[in-house]
């Protein structure tokens, strides 16, 4: 933390934080603008080298990911497929795919004078508030569990300070950063494509669980 905390420090000051670009590393953007190419290249070749580790934890994780929605029927049925070598190679190939289209995507954003970092922000802005919605889950939930098990929770070792506000004030700064990040129109499109992905999700689930809604 210090290291980290430190470095963007030293970079904010020798670069203003307003002229980085979202496009590339600001350490490759500092050591440029001091003209120490040597470190700048190396810090390339860092950066690279860390996005290919990221993007192959990231092929791994949500193959098996979606292997395990289509095992568990929330997925479609081809991606549970197992190859000889106990590989979800169905799931691994749909989700590669998805790196296929979104690459795409950046070349067909290029062609109507779009950069890159536009596409980057619709893309990762889908997962911001559908990312913050298990915080507001998890609070909520605990709020539930002690209020239904206040015999278990009064013998417990553990006691939470400053039980229930704690939970409330978690609750009300999320609501304050949602509230925030809409009001700022350079953060306003993750909430509202955020908004848009929840929507979708909750509709295909109701669809697909809706026998099960009938009979319960």
């Amino acid at each position: 933390m210090i290291f980290y905390v430190g470095a963007i420090f030293v970079i904010v000051t020798i670069y203003p934080w307003n002229k980085l670009s979202s496009l590339g590393s600001p350490f490759v953007t500092t050591f440029a603008k001091v003209r120490i190419t040597a470190a700048a290249s190396i810090i390339n070749f860092v950066v690279l080298t860390a996005a290919l580790s990221g993007a192959n934890s990231g092929i791994y994780s949500s193959s098996r990911m979606l292997f395990k929605l289509s095992h568990d029927g929330e997925a479609p049925s081809p991606f549970k497929h197992i190859s000889k070598r106990i590989v979800p190679d169905r799931a691994i190939m749909g989700i590669s795919g998805g790196i296929f289209i979104g690459f795409v995507l950046n070349v067909i954003a290029s062609q109507f004078n779009h950069s890159a970092s536009d596409l980057f922000v619709i893309v990762f802005s889908s997962s911001v508030l559908p990312g913050m919605i298990p915080w507001f889950v998890i609070l909520l939930a605990e709020l539930r569990f002690r209020r239904h098990n206040k015999d278990k929770m009064a013998t417990h070792p553990f006691k939470l300070p400053l039980y229930p506000f704690t939970n409330y004030f978690a609750v009300a700064m999320l609501l304050v950063i949602v509230v925030f990040m809409f009001i700022n129109p350079d953060t306003r499109i993750s909430v509202i494509v955020g908004a848009l992905v929840l929507i979708v999700a909750t509709v295909v689930y109701l669809i697909r669980h809706k026998g099960e809604f009938k009979k319960n």
